[in-house]
């Protein structure tokens, strides 16, 4: 055997491609399995979709149905069939005076708890940045104790404290300098009474606006902070120009569901009026409760419903709308 041929390599045969035409699956390319694998999230969301649309959706769909009938204590127990009324439930609302004075009751109370509920939180909020761990720890348990109590619980004591014979706030005005409150009815006329239940809201509304708008705080880049103030701003050009332009997705979200929520207020006005809210303390909700449970006008009622959940649409659609701007932005 000579030399060469002990150390010349065996060189392995070409490996020739394949043909254009034909196409070879590879592990990497996941052939038929990604298309199997396209079903999946759609299988582990069934559950979640099958509770929403037999929670929300045929409420909703049986809501609608009734707007657009006669449905009355007769329909509801079966001694007459329902009629249907076409858009006469929604012709009937829309050309009565007092709903449109409901509507606008509804939208200044929700508008003034809202801006009372942001501008209170962020207040907060803010301060709480400048305080010590353990009173930033206190604050927040309080906060989410107020959050978590059940809201008969807080109407009940929000009643006492405005209460006209032994209520707190009127004791406590009293002492004041040539203030004199014993005795003042609160719930006297709508617009102080209203006010009342606004608070209550706000109250209620506070913590988990206080507890989103801390969290987005942390985010805010110090440095951008800093910057600024070396660039010679104070601090409402550093809120301004720094902190609002990081915290506008979250301010967007928690308005748009301060609206959604305040706008759907019942238990506040029915509990403090002990179930039987005046005409000038109706709101949407309310006011829907009442035609169909206390005068038994389920169509009335449905259509009011039903121009509420329009209304709140038109307000995700501003919030929709507003989420696309911000992300085209970025």
């Amino acid at each position: 055997m000579s030399a060469a041929d002990t150390t010349t390599a065996k060189v392995p045969p070409v490996r020739q491609s394949p043909p254009s035409g034909s196409k070879a699956a590879s592990p990497a390319s996941g052939g038929g399995k990604r298309k199997g694998g396209a079903g999946i999230p759609w299988l582990l969301l069934a559950p979640c979709l099958i509770v929403l649309i037999l929670v929300l959706g045929y409420p909703l769909v049986r809501l609608v149905t009734l707007s657009f009938q006669r449905f009355g204590q007769p329909q509801l127990w079966g001694f007459k069939e329902a009629e249907s009324a076409g858009f006469d439930n929604f012709t009937a609302i829309l050309g009565d005076s007092e709903f449109w004075t409901v509507v606008l009751r509804t939208v200044i109370f929700a508008a003034g708890a809202v801006i009372f509920t942001m501008v209170l939180g962020m207040l907060i909020a803010l301060l709480l940045q400048r305080v010590s761990g353990w009173v930033k720890a206190l604050i927040n348990i309080v906060l989410v104790a107020s959050w978590g109590m059940p809201i008969i619980v807080s109407t009940a004591i929000f009643k006492w404290l405005f209460d006209a014979d032994y209520g707190v706030l009127n004791w406590l005005l009293s002492r004041l300098p040539g203030v004199d409150m014993i005795g003042h009815n609160w719930f006297a006329s709508g617009p102080q009474g209203l006010a009342v239940i606004m608070l209550l809201v706000v109250w209620g509304a506070v913590p988990f606006v206080v507890i989103t708008l801390s969290a987005g705080l942390t985010q805010v880049p110090k440095e951008l902070e800093e910057a600024a103030r070396l660039d010679g701003a104070g601090a409402i050009g550093v809120f301004r120009y720094v902190t609002l332009p990081i915290l506008k997705p979250i301010i967007v979200m928690l308005t748009t569901l301060s609206v959604i929520w305040d706008m759907g207020v019942f238990p506040q006005v029915y509990v403090m009026r002990n179930g039987h809210p005046e005409a000038e303390f109706q709101l949407l909700t309310t006011y829907s409760f009442d035609k169909a449970f206390v005068v038994n006008d389920y169509g009335t009622g449905s259509a009011i419903a039903v121009v509420t959940v329009l209304l709140l649409l038109g307000v995700v659609a501003v919030y929709m709308r507003q989420m696309l701007k911000i992300g085209d932005v970025e």
